[in-house]
């Protein structure tokens, strides 16, 4: 009986979504409560994510480093919430008439005082001032949880959530504003479209967990006489539980960022998203096989990410066979990224995140340019057939946003690297990486009587 008075509520709030668009482009005071309560279940799904990394990343590194994973991924929370709060929010959007490069509205949310203006009156009255903030908070840490795992079992807990509070507080905000604070890149004239972030949140992640290995170097024992050695994580079922937490969550990160509870778009971003990650899996799991000679479960895990980064940019602009193609690509050029980074360029990256989240935020933010409809999406009638192109003035748009990104991002972030390196040092001490940054750090076990001490 519940469950029959929950689907007729729910079905009486889509019929309300759908008379509302229908009859008039402003949303109405209840186009705003169907809205704004989706967007914050949207909030509350990206925050599950969060869980998802921690899992994923304790699970593909070694035992005696789970509770520095664990510890790190929690703070990255609180970093990301507070800094977004104190700063983030007012460099990121800053208002104005649009086309900046560096704007600045105040620090970040208004915590003194209760929100500007009528909540029908913000942002076309699709959601409330609070709901924008705690959105978008939740996406301010995702960036540096990206990094966590790449120079995971080696650096220094202090220096890395310091680098985490500098990062996320001004490099994140700063470049999100460019496209999504209207900046230059959201511009008429330039017209770069990325939907959820494979740009603005997982390419700003991967470029600062590039340069972080890059200045930290391999752990202890991963390259011997120019060969690398394998060093696998303690729990696949922690890795495989953490890709399906993610995977759950991205319905609301790229479901959320329609901004609104747009029948049509929503159930559309829904399908791309779903379909991409299929694929990855799928690609991934066939390039293994061939590769390697054996399916590899941490690839396909892999893969799967890298369909939903790859999806993330063009999702709300292409149609569904374009995504399975999104998703597939990016399902083959994963493995072949862990690979050819791992073995040809000796970069240690212990859960192959400079793989999934730079490499494949680059492919999806390209894939704009290759896929998009002609059209911007909504709530219209048009044919969008198989797919389209976006034409070459819509890739090199896309083009020029990844450059841009990448050499702000990359710099910045191996400038800070450095300066804290050379000021508190970035990298544990050797006989602390061999026992175990559990003991080392936090003097605790993750499985207590369990810890080994060990050299390898």
């Amino acid at each position: 009986m519940k469950y029959g008075k929950w689907m007729l509520t729910l079905a009486a709030l889509m019929a309300v979504s759908t008379s509302v668009w229908a009859a008039d482009d402003t949303a109405s005071e209840e186009m705003l409560r169907v809205n704004n309560t989706w967007m914050l279940v949207s909030a509350a799904l990206v925050f599950i994510m969060h869980l998802g990394f921690a899992t994923l990343e304790s699970g593909l590194t070694r035992a005696k480093n789970t509770v520095n994973i664990l510890f790190k991924n929690v703070s990255i929370v609180s970093i990301g919430l507070l800094t977004y709060a104190i700063c983030g929010f007012g460099l990121m959007y800053p208002g104005g008439d649009g086309g900046h490069f560096l704007a600045f509205a105040g620090w970040g949310l208004d915590l003194a005082q209760g929100a500007p203006g009528n909540a029908l009156g913000y942002c076309g009255g699709n959601y409330t001032y609070w709901t924008d903030f705690i959105f978008q908070g939740m996406f301010a840490a995702t960036a540096a949880t990206i990094v966590s795992g790449a120079v995971a079992e080696r650096v220094k807990l202090s220096t890395f959530l310091l680098f985490s509070v500098i990062y996320v507080a001004i490099i994140y905000p700063i470049v999100g504003s460019w496209g999504w604070g209207g900046g230059w890149l959201a511009a008429r004239e330039v017209g770069f479209h990325d939907f959820a972030g494979s740009t603005f949140v997982h390419s700003v992640g991967g470029w600062a967990a590039l340069a972080g290995v890059i200045v930290l170097g391999p752990r202890l024992g991963k390259y011997f006489k120019g060969k690398s050695k394998p060093i696998p994580g303690h729990s696949m079922p922690l890795a495989a539980i953490g890709v399906f937490l993610l995977w759950f969550g991205w319905f609301g990160f790229n479901g959320g960022s329609v901004l609104s509870a747009d029948p049509t778009l929503v159930s559309l971003v829904f399908v791309t998203t779903s379909l991409a990650a299929a694929a990855g899996i799928a690609t991934s799991m066939a390039t293994s096989w061939i590769v390697q000679q054996k399916p590899d479960l941490s690839m396909v895990l892999n893969g799967c990410l890298a369909g939903l980064v790859g999806i993330t940019a063009p999702a709300d602009v292409v149609t569904p066979f374009a995504a399975i193609i999104i998703g597939a690509i990016a399902g083959v050029i994963v493995v072949l990224a862990v690979l050819f980074i791992d073995s040809k360029l000796k970069i240690d990256d212990p859960v192959g995140a400079t793989s999934v989240h730079l490499v494949c935020g680059v492919w999806g933010t390209i894939a704009v340019g290759l896929f998009s409809a002609q059209k911007t999406l909504g709530t219209g009638d048009q044919d969008l057939g198989l797919f389209y192109g976006g034409g070459a003035g819509q890739l090199i748009t896309q083009l020029i946003g990844v450059g841009a990104v990448a050499l702000t991002c990359f710099v910045s972030a191996f400038v800070i690297f450095k300066v804290l390196d050379a000021i508190m040092g970035l990298r544990v001490e050797e006989a602390e990486e061999l026992r175990g940054l559990d003991i080392g750090e936090h003097g605790m076990e993750s499985y207590a009587g369990f810890q080994i001490f060990t050299t390898q």
